[in-house]
């Protein structure tokens, strides 16, 4: 089986036992240009647990993405590297492609973290949840935002 295979079947596998999906409804949210600008719990994520959070491999970021983390094993090199992600995109970028990859690329395999319609091949336990919540997605979206070349 190719790499690349291997790295897909892992991180759809990965997905089905993501723990932290959701129940609740989601925040509501409008786009702004290329980004959704503001916080979807209305107040700023954590870095630190957004570390932590890229960096569990029931979030699957790291099974695809690789970046400046040295202690950990086996990143992915389907992705973007993460390194200076807060210099490529900004802080509103960042949160619209963790809610919704597929609006800057219709054809991206990185799931759509907050979003639970119009989805394909979702198990019947995580139908109508989002994989994160939203405090999970500003976590995640303040983290990146520090990764500065």
């Amino acid at each position: 089986m190719a790499r690349s295979s291997i790295y897909i079947a892992a991180l759809f596998a990965g997905l089905a036992l993501v723990s932290n999906a959701r129940a609740e409804g989601l925040a509501p949210y409008k786009f702004t240009g290329d980004g959704i600008a503001d916080s979807l719990t209305g107040a700023p994520g954590d870095a630190a647990r957004g570390r932590a959070l890229v960096l569990a491999r029931t979030t699957t970021c790291i099974l695809c993405h690789s970046g400046p983390f040295p202690e950990t094993r086996f990143q992915g090199d389907l992705a973007p590297d993460l390194t200076g992600a807060g210099n490529r995109w900004t802080v509103s970028q960042l949160r619209l492609r963790m809610v919704d990859a597929s609006r800057f690329n219709p054809d991206t395999i990185m799931p759509s973290y907050y979003r639970n319609e119009g989805l394909v091949r979702v198990g019947r336990n995580f139908a109508g949840k989002p994989i994160l919540s939203a405090a999970e997605i500003e976590d995640i979206v303040a983290f990146l935002a520090t990764l500065r070349d």
